[in-house]
């Protein structure tokens, strides 16, 4: 050890030698690769099943209903995630100048997140799927997701205590929200009640379950697609350009007011829904609010740059990197607009919201990943990036492919929404048939298709330039370095301000602050509509599904179906006259989960039961195009050949009792009966109708759902009865 001056306290003190751990950093980034190649194809796999169905090929694992789960949660927890946790353990590392506290929780950390993965790339496509946005998978992969996350936490907060430097640099402020909020996030949510090893129901129920659902699901995108990625910008951003974060102060601003706001707009997804009044406002309001700390980031991150920007123009790092940032302002201006319930009414459920959500994550999460990797691997390998050339080539691939992704898309989802409204003089429906809106934007989803195509290309481009970097150079796996431990009793000088006092030095302090900043919004929005009847009403002829339905609905939630319906009219007249009567609150108190969905690929299928007879939609699944020709729907013939579940019936009825669904005591015993009698029945109308089917297959229970969907409600002079 080496003896230096503590000039503060004119001490002297020792200097000691540490290695930084390189090692857990490159298994990140390599699994960050790997699963962004894998997740990305079955993304544009899912693309192109809309203008080409047959690409499920005839399957049930490949269908649009079970892809798509499956690419969002690779993208987002595998590709994002394992970046994510790259760019913190290197990142973290060095600005506490100290080796990560244990080697061996990195190393469960890394192993336990990508059998996690593995997890997830095996049940999905199984159809073994809670079907809740963004946290679809079951029971034991959430309770193993979350062990992880708190072995992640302890490393990165012993980390953080044994740090070497005394002040909490901003990312690391960013870091500390991200792991407490998730983890508050993910277990509220994932509360469920098991039935088997693969099956589950939420303990909410409909408007309850709704909305902690988006609750999660909007702040999953900010505190998992976000506040971790701005952490990863206030570190890397400076150090690519050689420059200082612009304003510490606004950083600040930005993390406080962020964490705080961010957390309050979730009910936003749900304006026009059968949510109470009050929390849709708050939503709207915050979501308003939010573009300032939103924007107060993105210029802080881009004035960083100021003096580099002749830099920007050879460097694709720094491309890279504007670029990111920049489609962090743009998606975080979209977030407030489509909170504005007149804009809200004409993008939702459209195209236009897959449009918003791709310019974050292929431009904010996707380019800054990139820029982060170009960053890294010449260092971590001891050389120089292979091919600027080649880098550059993927920053102009990759924004193209953007480009030509989101616009159609924004093109398509007003499309959508104006067919959707559009009434004749006489006051019908121009469009009646939904599938005239689908046809009509076909080549959008071509046009989206090539823009996929173009971004996977790019990230191949990036990922031969980076095996050729690293082959020119030789890993290290360890970096040594130096510095002097923190002095114990240290005393801060008066020109050190109250927060660098309280948070930048006290990790812990952040840490508890920041649960609590993120706590509030959520108890004042969610906890009133437990406590509160008013904000769930009650309707007398809502009764709970039958064991059958109960069957059906849990085939329609194996197979997706909500990817592309939505159950929630909204109190439009161009919903209600295309669909029916305006969906109530008081419908989905027996629905664990409940099913509104977030897209309508499909129409809406609120009202769907009675409006066709059994044969309809018998043959609507074993052939759509034979019921609705041009349908973009793929078919679904091992429903007609596999049996519905009748072993775990009693005990799905045993939950749903423990639940507080009202069927009668020991009613588990005769639902089996109950439902191999509707079976019957169901299969002795088909037969009427000169479809022969055992009693025994699955379209059977599912017609059973469909046909019930809708009906408790009955209309008198226009108003449903209470």
């Amino acid at each position: 050890m080496e003896a230096t001056l503590d000039q503060k306290q004119g001490t002297t003190k020792a200097v000691e030698t540490f290695y930084y751990d390189n090692a857990i950093v490159r298994n990140f980034l390599i699994a960050s690769v790997i699963f962004g190649i894998i997740g990305m194809t079955v993304g544009l796999l899912a693309a192109m099943q809309f203008f080409w169905p047959e690409l499920s090929f005839g399957l049930q694992y490949t269908t649009f209903g079970r892809i798509r789960p499956l690419h969002t949660n690779a993208v987002i927890f595998a590709f994002v995630g394992n970046g994510i946790f790259a760019g913190v353990y290197y990142s973290l590392q060095r600005l506490c100048k100290t080796r990560m506290f244990s080697d061996f929780l990195s190393k469960i950390h890394f192993w336990g997140w990508q059998l996690i993965i593995l997890s997830a790339a095996i049940t999905l496509p199984l159809g073994i799927t809670s079907s809740k946005e963004y946290a679809e998978l079951e029971w034991p992969i959430d309770i193993a997701i979350a062990l992880i996350w708190v072995v992640f936490g302890i490393n990165m907060m012993a980390t953080i205590i044994k740090r070497r430097e005394r002040h909490i640099y901003v990312a690391i402020w960013f870091y500390i929200a991200t792991f407490v909020t998730v983890a508050m996030l993910h277990i509220v949510n994932n509360i469920e009640l098991p039935v088997t090893l693969f099956k589950s129901y939420s303990v909410y129920a409909g408007v309850q379950d709704a909305l902690i659902q988006w609750w999660y699901g909007h702040n999953a995108v900010a505190f998992f697609l976000t506040t971790p990625y701005l952490g990863l910008m206030y570190y890397f951003v400076p150090k690519a350009a050689n420059r200082p974060v612009y304003s510490y102060r606004l950083s600040i601003v930005h993390f406080w007011a962020l964490i705080f706001i961010y957390i309050w707009a979730g009910p936003h997804h749900l304006l026009y829904n059968a949510l109470p009044d009050w929390a849709q406002s708050l939503g709207t309001v915050f979501s308003v609010m939010l573009i300032a700390p939103s924007w107060g980031g993105m210029l802080n991150g881009l004035l960083t740059l100021r003096g580099a920007w002749d830099r920007v123009r050879e460097d694709p790092i720094l491309k890279f990197m504007v670029v990111a940032v920049t489609a962090y302002g743009m998606s975080t201006f979209e977030g407030p607009m489509l909170s504005l319930k007149n804009f809200n009414a004409v993008t939702h459920f459209t195209d236009w919201i897959v449009a918003h959500v791709h310019v974050g994550g292929l431009g904010w999460n996707g380019f800054l990943t990139f820029a982060m990797l170009y960053y890294l691997v010449p260092r971590m390998w001891g050389t120089k990036l292979y091919s600027k050339k080649l880098a550059n080539t993927h920053f102009w691939i990759g924004t193209l492919g953007i480009i030509f992704y989101v616009m159609p898309l924004y093109w398509a989802g007003l499309t959508q929404s104006l067919m959707w409204k559009q009434f004749t003089p006489e006051g019908t429906l121009v469009y009646s048939n939904f599938l005239e809106t689908v046809t009509q934007i076909l080549p959008m989803y071509m046009l989206r298709a090539l823009g996929g195509t173009l971004y996977l290309a790019g990230v191949i481009v990036m990922v031969v330039n980076l095996v050729k970097t690293a082959k020119s150079g030789k890993f290290i796996p360890e970096v040594k370095a130096e510095a002097a431990p923190l002095s114990k009793g240290y005393q801060s000088p008066k020109s050190d301000g109250w927060h660098r006092r309280i948070f930048e030095w006290r990790p812990v302090n952040m840490l508890i602050w920041s649960l609590v900043a993120v706590a509030i919004g959520g108890a004042v929005e969610i906890i009133p509509t437990f406590l509160v009847e008013s904000n769930v009403p009650t309707i007398a002829s809502v009764k709970p599904y039958t064991p059958l339905e109960l069957e059906g609905r849990d085939i329609y939630i194996r197979e997706g179906c909500y990817t592309c319906h939505s159950q929630m009219i909204r109190p439009f007249r161009s919903e209600t006259e295309r669909y029916g009567e305006y969906a109530k609150a008081g419908e989905f108190v027996y629905d664990h989960p409940f099913q509104w969905g977030s897209k309508r690929t499909g129409p809406d299928l609120l009202r769907i039961g009675g409006k066709y007879p059994h044969s309809w939609h018998y043959y609507h699944m074993l052939d759509p195009r034979s019921m609705s020709p041009g349908s973009i729907m793929p078919p679904y013939p091992w429903l007609f050949e596999q049996d519905w579940d009748k072993e775990t019936l009693p005990a799905k009825i045993s939950a749903m009792q423990t639940l507080g669904v009202p069927y009668e005591d020991g009613y588990e015993n005769d639902a089996l009966g109950d439902a191999e009698s509707q079976a019957m029945k169901i299969a002795s109308e088909l037969k009427s109708q000169d479809i022969t089917v055992s009693s025994d297959k699955e379209i059977v229970a599912l017609i059973a759902y469909l046909q019930r969907m809708g009906t408790d409600i009955s209309k008198v002079d226009g108003v449903a009865e209470n």
